[in-house]
């Protein structure tokens, strides 16, 4: 593919609010886009070594982002990111030979997490819209979300004595990333989650976890699974015998997102962008 690094998504923003552009040689069309978030517990991890890499194979183009950890600044701050780097893409979608109306977004971990809200909260006006395009949609059309967390006030209880570590502890990746003890802030948990932002118009799911995830628990993604099924959004959880926090022997859920991402972006799409 043709490869574009480093192109920022906000003018003269922070070193870290830029992305790479995978582009199929040739497009006859416009490609329809996936967009990789990368994990690392919000506070490390980039956009290099992109696991969505191969989709271009199948045609389509690949962008990967980095966005502001949680030593840079605290949420919203990812969020706003992701969905400027989406308004960015969509405003450029010409340029690029990218369908604006076809725009996938994947993620693990941490990723999995910006995806789901990406995901659900196109159509919220909770953060205010960082970067120039802030009249452009920063919908998506279809949602991979592989093992992010949702509710944090919830992992340590579903994780029981097999989790690696303290989610509740001032020092833990969920407390840096709202900046204070999430036991003490229950409200900036909520708007943290995924969940509270849940509609029948959210885009379609692909949810992956492994159920032996020490990490992140399993019923982190059965959370969502649920609140998407209340309000008949389509979405299908694929659990992972024995798999833990990622590093699946598995092949089965990376075909399924090729033939999820196939299907909701070279189909009719569900919801185009506004």
């Amino acid at each position: 593919p043709r490869v574009l690094k480093d192109l920022p998504y906000v003018i003269d923003g922070h070193e870290r609010q830029v992305l790479d552009l995978y582009l199929p040689e040739d497009p006859k069309s416009a490609r329809p886009l996936v967009i990789w978030i990368h994990g690392g517990g919000w506070q490390a991890g980039a956009k290099d070594n992109c696991p969505a890499l191969g989709l271009t194979a199948s045609g389509f183009a690949v962008a990967s982002i980095n966005y502001r950890l949680s030593g840079h600044a605290t949420f919203p701050a990812q969020i706003q990111d992701c969905q400027a780097a989406v308004r960015w893409l969509r405003a450029h979608a010409q340029e690029y030979g990218l369908d604006p109306d076809k725009f996938g977004v994947w993620g693990s971990s941490a990723g999995g997490h910006l995806v789901a809200l990406v995901g659900t909260s196109g159509d919220v006006q909770e953060w205010e819209a960082i970067g120039e395009h802030r009249d452009v949609s920063s919908r998506v059309q279809a949602v991979c979300d592989w093992y992010g967390p949702t509710d944090f006030l919830q992992m340590d209880a579903q994780a029981g004595n097999r989790g690696r570590f303290k989610h509740s502890d001032a020092a833990s990746p969920e407390s840096r990333l709202i900046g204070g003890q999430i036991t003490e802030h229950p409200e900036r948990v909520a708007k943290a989650n995924p969940i509270t932002y849940v509609s029948q118009d959210d885009p379609p799911f692909l949810i992956c976890h492994g159920d032996a995830d020490n990490l992140v628990p399993l019923g982190q993604s059965e959370l969502l699974q649920t609140a998407l099924q209340r309000a008949e959004v389509p979405v299908t959880l694929y659990v992972v015998k024995g798999g833990g926090h990622g590093g699946w022997n598995d092949p089965r859920p990376r075909e399924l997102v090729e033939e999820f991402l196939t299907k909701q972006l070279r189909g009719e799409s569900r919801q185009p962008a506004e």
